[in-house]
């Protein structure tokens, strides 16, 4: 316990993608910090007013920028789809690129109007809740306050978000098994339409930079053969020089080499129908995408952290077509290979018991962290029977360039060999 007292008021913010059991989360803290007295805000759609906060041109306006929440507003809010508050995907930290920006007036007047208008606003403590980007937001705004400190301080305490599982500091993030399980009844679907018309189904899942998702959609889905970004490596790997746009440097990067997947997928194909199974589905993690050869990628957007439009790539498509291609010309006959994309139905899913659970748990600890802890620059975890830990960000994220770092699937550990092992098994080349 903390000889500080209790914190007046509490903000929430939600940002990023959406995420079942995020309501699980938001109604455990609020509903902790209102019945020890605390008033609870919660900020519309992420940072997006903040962002933009003026005491004198640009105030925030209670019902549009922010609510105050009370008993009737968490009443069935846990098992809710969606997320109560919104989220949204602006960036304060946009500019900050590493430790020595934290001094940079301009580059941090965007997190410097967040505190501002958290410090008008009264909140003595943040409840961050998002993926690693939100992380880097919330670290920026404790660090930037050690840096530049102005007005009373405001706490930070950052909950982990993300359907793709690929977190540091925690086993696994709400809403990843509800996704998977949406995802892989789908599978099941596609499954069983392959299996009707004689055909395959390359099945594209969400999971940007680690494969996570797409290893679970296709271990409970029953696919044939999955493929992560923690996959390009051997065969499926190519060096190639890439040139930076913005500086004219060139780089050398290992990529994807589509075209050896493409063969890999007709070996699959040849595979099945040596054993008289006509039939299958692939599911392949969106993170290929990133590591396409760079002439796929010239000219796609990018949101506003940097990161390639996955959707608008649709490696999924791009791999059945190539695919298709490629067994037609090595066998001289046409085979039906149709890429489909999952992810989006899933991420406001109504959540699983376990995701409700792991949810509640987490937002119960931001407000354990805050309340009976005293801490500020701490991320909410929880190891083994939801028990409780409590990561300094320091722990996360780097000193210096002050980023986080992806959680890959190890591909010598018992996960990956679970689904490996489960997938159709080719004859070496």
């Amino acid at each position: 316990m903390t000889d500080q007292a209790p914190p007046k008021r509490v903000g929430i913010v939600f940002s990023g993608g959406p995420a079942p059991g995020a309501n699980a989360v938001i109604s455990a803290a609020a509903t902790a910090f209102r019945r020890g007295g605390t008033e609870v805000i919660g900020f519309m759609h992420g940072y997006s007013g903040l962002v933009e906060y003026d005491r004198a041109t640009r105030p925030l306006v209670e019902g549009k920028d922010y609510i105050v929440f009370h008993a009737r507003d968490l009443q069935g809010l846990r098992n809710e789809r969606g997320i109560v508050i919104g989220t949204s995907r602006a960036n304060p930290g946009k500019k900050v690129k590493g430790r020595a920006d934290l001094a940079d007036a301009d580059k941090t007047a965007p997190l410097r109007r967040v505190v501002r208008g958290l410090q008008d606003l009264g909140i003595d403590a943040l409840v961050s809740i998002g993926g690693d980007d939100t992380l880097k937001t919330a670290n920026f705004l404790y660090e930037l306050q050690n840096v530049q400190p102005e007005g009373q301080r405001v706490r930070v305490v950052h909950v982990p978000k993300t359907i793709d599982n690929d977190y540091r500091g925690i086993d696994f993030t709400f809403g990843f098994f509800t996704a998977v399980d949406v995802m892989a009844k789908e599978l099941l679907n596609l499954r069983a339409d392959a299996k009707a018309t004689r055909s395959y189904f390359v099945v594209e899942t969400m999971g940007r930079k680690a494969g996570w998702l797409s290893y679970g959609v296709a271990i409970a889905g029953e696919a044939h053969m999955v493929v992560g970004v923690e996959d390009v490596v051997g065969d499926l790997a190519k060096e190639e020089e890439t040139r930076d746009e913005t500086t004219g440097s060139t780089r050398r990067e290992m990529r994807l080499d589509v075209d050896a997947l493409a063969d890999r997928i007709v070996d699959l194909v040849l595979a099945r129908e040596a054993a008289d199974k006509h039939y299958g589905t692939i599911v392949l993690a969106e993170g290929l995408a990133e590591l396409l050869p760079e002439s796929h990628l010239r000219g796609v957007a990018r949101d506003e952290h940097g990161h390639v439009s996955l959707g608008k790539i649709d490696a999924g498509k791009l791999l059945a077509k190539l695919s298709s291609d490629r067994f037609e010309a090595r066998m001289g006959r046409a085979k039906k290979l149709v890429g489909v994309q999952l992810g989006y139905e899933s991420r406001c899913a109504a959540p699983h018991a376990f995701d409700v659970m792991l949810g509640c748990q987490l937002g119960l600890g931001a407000h354990r962290a805050i309340v009976e802890r005293g801490l500020d620059g701490h991320m909410v975890s929880v190891a083994g029977q939801l028990e409780l830990r409590f990561v300094p960000f320091a722990d996360l994220v780097h000193p210096e360039t002050l980023t986080t770092e992806v959680r890959f699937i190890e591909r010598a550990s018992d996960f990956h060999r679970l689904a490996t092992t489960l997938e159709t098994q080719l004859p070496v080349r």
